[in-house]
């Protein structure tokens, strides 16, 4: 869901980078230094994850994997997808600097809806099967609101860019599903064996609601 240099207005680029830089701030201010390797982790699977671009318009579709770095990191999601945007700039051209800001604020802010919604269900249907459901959300939903706010980054640039959200939309209307179900599992498969991960994100998310 990288946007390519040269297509976005410089009022959207600077809205973007503006937004980017005070999500990571946030983020950092609630990255605690036992965390950071975990949050490593996270960044390096985004990384991986959306190597594999299909072309849509002046955008492209791929895995993402917001939503699991959102589950965990919650605001945090932000220093962790820029670093991992960053260097997908620099090493394989994917999207570029100039919009490094509003690639970050789509896929990040993103992460931090997903976050909000899966320990919401959490919280209000504990057991194992609303965690499979809230897994599942957090997943598709994810990548959901990093399409939504691409679509909406490229529709203020120019009228003749709505063809292509629209068409950004409909893309990666499989791949929500596709997140979704990885991110259940995952989070199904991490809960048996490291249910402590799970324990710590809950209690990052208590910490970050009382700063």
């Amino acid at each position: 869901m990288h946007i390519a240099e040269g297509v976005l207005s410089p009022t959207v680029l600077g809205t973007g980078a503006a937004l980017a830089l005070a999500g990571t701030a946030i983020g950092l201010r609630r990255l605690d230094t036992d965390k950071i390797m975990g949050a490593a982790l996270l960044s390096a699977a985004f990384f991986v994850a959306s190597l594999i671009h299909v072309p849509v318009g002046f955008t492209s579709a791929h895995l993402i994997g917001n939503g699991l770095v959102g589950i965990f990191l919650g605001w945090a999601s932000f220093p962790a997808i820029l670093a991992a945007l960053l260097l997908q700039a620099l090493l394989f051209q994917f999207g570029g600097v100039t919009v490094l800001g509003v690639n970050t604020f789509t896929m990040a802010f993103g992460a931090v809806l997903a976050h909000s919604v899966f320990r919401t269900v959490v919280r209000l249907f504990p057991g194992k099967k609303a965690l499979s459901a809230a897994a599942f959300l957090a997943g598709a939903l994810g990548v959901f609101f990093a399409a939504i706010l691409t679509a909406l980054a490229l529709s203020f640039s120019a009228e003749g860019f709505r063809a292509a959200a629209v068409a950004l939309l409909l893309a990666h209307l499989p791949i929500m599903v596709a997140e979704g179900v990885i991110t259940m599992f995952t989070v199904i498969f991490i809960a048996r064996v490291r249910p402590e991960m799970l324990a710590l994100a809950e209690m990052r998310d208590k910490e970050d609601s009382h700063r």
